[in-house]
């Protein structure tokens, strides 16, 4: 192997006006313009939300209609990509239309059951917000419809207000207005850019969430399984083993189990096969519909529903109904619809946007997270005056509207119309459909919710994420949706707190031949220049939550560096450079902070150099007068022309390294 002699690389030094020890930079840090207020960002925000592009040429006519189809555009970007849209897209589009038709209606009243709905409901959610979504959504491949987390979001915390046993037309009214709730939230989450309102739910509390959910989920289906008339409406897991017990001391009838398990491992075998060999994907796409016909049939065939079997009974058949002065905005209980409206909304548009973004990325394109939040919002606000409940997008459909060559959202289109036209002819099909059926699609979905494979990867990564994914799953498998979700949102809150509270502050080193200063902990071969302390502060908001922990900090390591050392020591450290590169902004207890180092720096006969503040923290710096006690000439661009300052200050002092 043949060895190459290090080659040291020379260090440029910045020029320096000698009467002032200022480099040629310098004036750049207190001359900068002033940075925008927070009356100016929040005005773009807003601006920025109902702005077109601006066109360029053509007389005023001209312009206002271009500024008028450009708008147009922004809101319903199916006027931007159907000029492109043929003949061969729309046969793709309708034969995964179709393919996701068989999937959906069976999973749409299974949903439905899981919600504490009548089917019907179900089937409603699976026509109105598609239709609104294909106008308006940016996603290609995404499937609109009912999903398992919503439909058990809202029976859990909905039943809590109104039972749905005793009380069936409140309940429904409470969830109409949910709905409703829910998706102006989202609306405004898009035109306000309060897209980052999702991301408070961080992905290991979404896993973690899933995990629990899906759980929660698979024991509220052992009530249909096992075909049970008495069950328990809590969710936790101590609840339904409670009720499961109780259950099983009363007569049940083994039919319900058997069906439901027959066909359970139908779905399955299908969904592997399906998996095995990607050309027979459409076989795990119909065997829910397959699985609803042949087990309608059978009990029909043998007049199970006679021997204990459980059945779905009537489904009511015809179009969407008018639920317009079933929403309630003034009732008793409007209040805790907005509370569970917002959770509604949130963990929607996380799972959509996830799922949405997963898909765009595999085709190359990009997704508009704000277009999709306020056309996810539109297709409630639509959907809660038509009977629908809370839609989003669903991970199982959307992967085979995917696999089926879907090339654009007019497969949601075909979709709502034949999930529409079986309203109108096949519902008096479904008499005999057993629950059980149900249950077994409901379980068969579940598995892709539970990702043991991600959970093992945030323990590997980071330890304090896991116990975010972990309080989730415990909070919901054990208490309540809510509590899992107020769980991780504590949790997660708390790490941001410690880090906050603890940011890293690091002595720094240069590295030899070079003008890059690094920490000497991550990078041992740094070389810390003598008679001057170089220390980085690691937070963006220098604040008066880790002002004094800073303060303190730096303060410990100086007074070490002299008070350790002989007299000769105590000579030699003469400067502290103070790089706040990562200083985005400060508030007033960070100045006060500031000053304090200061003077505690005087007081050991110690010159304070800063290195690169951020633009907001320099003029709070200016403002606060923190800059006139410490001096212009010892605010510096880069830590490099800092540290030259200081031996400048101190010629002959020091020798740097």
């Amino acid at each position: 192997m043949e060895s190459m002699a290090a080659v040291e690389m020379p260090v440029t030094v910045p020029a320096f006006d000698v009467s002032s020890r200022r480099p040629a930079t310098a004036g750049l840090v207190l001359n900068s313009p002033n940075p925008p207020s927070l009356r100016d960002e929040l005005v773009g925000v807003v601006g920025k939300a109902f702005r077109p592009r601006r066109t360029n040429g053509g007389d005023g006519g001209a312009r206002r209609c271009a500024w008028a189809l450009t708008a147009l555009q922004a809101v319903f970007p199916v006027l931007q990509w159907g000029k492109t849209y043929d003949l061969k897209s729309f046969r793709s589009d309708v034969m995964a239309g179709l393919t996701l038709a068989s999937l959906g209606i069976p999973q749409s009243i299974g949903y439905a059951n899981l919600a504490k709905l009548d089917p019907q409901y179900g089937l409603y959610t699976s026509v109105v917000p598609p239709l609104i979504y294909a106008v308006m959504g940016t996603s290609r491949e995404i499937a609109i419809g009912p999903v398992a987390v919503v439909s058990l979001l809202l029976s859990s915390m909905v039943q809590k207000i109104v039972d749905p046993a005793t009380d069936p037309v409140t309940y429904r009214t409470l969830v109409f207005t949910v709905t409703f709730l829910a998706g102006v939230f989202q609306v405004s989450f898009g035109l306000f850019r309060l897209g980052f309102l999702v991301d408070f739910l961080s992905h290991a509390a979404i896993v973690g969430f899933m995990g629990g959910a899906a759980i929660v989920i698979g024991l509220q289906q052992l009530k249909g399984l096992l075909g049970l008339s008495k069950f328990t409406n809590s969710t936790d897991v101590v609840s339904v083993a409670k009720a499961v017990f109780s259950a099983l001391h009363d007569p049940w009838h083994p039919g319900n189990f058997l069906i439901g398990c027959s066909f359970l491992i139908f779905i399955l075998a299908t969904r592997f096969i399906g998996r095995r060999y990607k050309k027979l994907f459409w076989l795990s796409a119909i065997s829910p519909l397959v699985s609803v016909i042949l087990s309608t049939a059978m009990v029909y065939a043998t007049r199970a529903d006679k021997h204990g079997v459980k059945i779905i009974r009537e489904v009511h058949a015809g179009l969407n109904p008018s639920s317009v002065k079933q929403i309630q905005l003034n009732g008793p209980y409007t209040t805790e619809c907005a509370k569970i409206a917002i959770i509604c909304a949130v963990i929607a548009l996380t799972e959509a946007i996830a799922v949405g973004r997963s898909f765009a990325s595999i085709k190359g394109y990009k997704l508009d997270g704000n277009k999709e939040m306020i056309a996810m919002g539109c297709s409630n606000i639509a959907g809660s005056m038509s009977s629908c409940y809370v839609a989003t997008g669903s991970f199982s459909r959307t992967a085979v509207n995917f696999s089926a060559g879907a090339r654009s959202t007019v497969s949601n289109i075909v979709m709502a119309v034949t999930v529409l036209i079986a309203l109108e002819l096949f519902m008096k099909l479904l008499y005999y459909t057993p629950m059980a059926v149900l249950a077994s699609i409901i379980l068969s979905a579940l598995p892709g919710l539970i990702d043991i494979r991600e959970a093992w990867s945030i323990w590997k990564v980071d330890k304090m994420d896991f116990l975010i994914c972990l309080g989730a799953f415990v909070g919901v498998l054990f208490g309540s949706v809510e509590i899992g979700l107020g769980v991780a949102l504590a949790i997660s809150f708390a790490k941001i707190i410690i880090q906050s509270i603890r940011p890293q502050v690091e002595v720094l080193g240069r590295l030899q031949g070079t003008n890059i200063f690094c920490s000497v902990r991550q990078y041992p071969v740094a070389c810390r220049t003598p008679a001057i302390q170089v220390i980085r502060i690691d937070t963006s908001f220098l604040c008066f939550i880790n002002a004094t922990f800073i303060k303190e900090r730096i303060i410990e390591w100086v007074r070490a560096e002299v008070e350790a050392s002989n007299e000769k020591a105590r000579e030699r450290v003469h400067s502290v450079v103070l790089d706040m590169s990562n200083v985005v902004n400060i508030d007033t207890s960070g100045l006060v902070g500031l000053e304090e180092i200061h003077k505690d720096l005087v007081s050991l006969g110690i010159q304070i150099a800063i290195a690169s503040p951020g633009w907001q923290a320099i003029q709070k710096m200016k403002l606060g007068h923190v800059v006139d006690r410490i001096g212009e000439e010892w605010i510096f661009l880069t830590v490099s022309e800092a540290v030259e300052g200081c031996l400048t200050e101190h010629k002959g002092s020091a020798t740097e390294c």
